[in-house]
């Protein structure tokens, strides 16, 4: 399941993109070569911009690369670890359902009344992908915790400081390569 909603956000993040990607070309061009800016062009490339922020923060949850402070993790027993792994993933899970789909919802609802200056669609449609990137992100911490829970994340004591700064930079390094794989 984590592949195929993976795959999904990608695609919407990478088509949303592209799509904002020609938007701005277009811009420059009603702009600069006709001399009539499009303003409706603008209008969709900031909510095609925040759509895709979502998308990507939610790839960001499901590869558990959120925020965090290694230097008061990692020194801790492996058990605390765990312990403290879980519960950032519950406050995840937390923010998702209240903010992302409770709140995304209402607001949606909300919005629905309501139409854009330039483009005259009803705002609503815009914050739907709040509430869809909520039960995604709900989707992703319960899987996050099924894993740790089943021994999937390896938590290891770290003796200094300086052990901790090397592994974050060996992190990097994987990232790096994983990256440079792709292409």
């Amino acid at each position: 399941m984590r592949k195929t909603l993976d795959n999904i956000l990608k695609g919407l993040t990478g088509t949303s993109l592209l799509i904002m990607f020609i938007l701005v070309v277009w811009q420059v061009f009603t702009r600069y070569i006709l001399n009539n800016p499009s303003t409706w062009s603008e209008e969709l490339v900031a909510y095609l911009f925040a759509w895709s922020t979502l998308f990507g923060a939610s790839l960001v949850v499901s590869e558990k690369g959120h925020m965090n402070i290694p230097v008061l993790v990692e020194k801790r027993e492996p058990k605390t670890q765990k312990v403290l792994a879980i519960f950032g993933e519950l406050m995840i899970l937390l923010f998702s359902l209240t903010v992302l789909t409770m709140g995304g919802i209402a607001i949606t609802k909300l919005a629905l009344s309501q139409t854009t200056s330039s483009l005259s669609i009803a705002v609503g449609y815009f914050y739907i992908p709040l509430p869809i990137t909520g039960i995604i992100n709900i989707c992703y911490t319960i899987m996050n915790i099924k894993d740790i829970l089943a021994g999937k994340e390896e938590f290891v004591k770290a003796k200094s400081n300086e052990e901790i700064a090397s592994n974050m930079a060996n992190d990097t390094e994987e990232v790096a390569k994983y990256e440079g794989g792709r292409k």
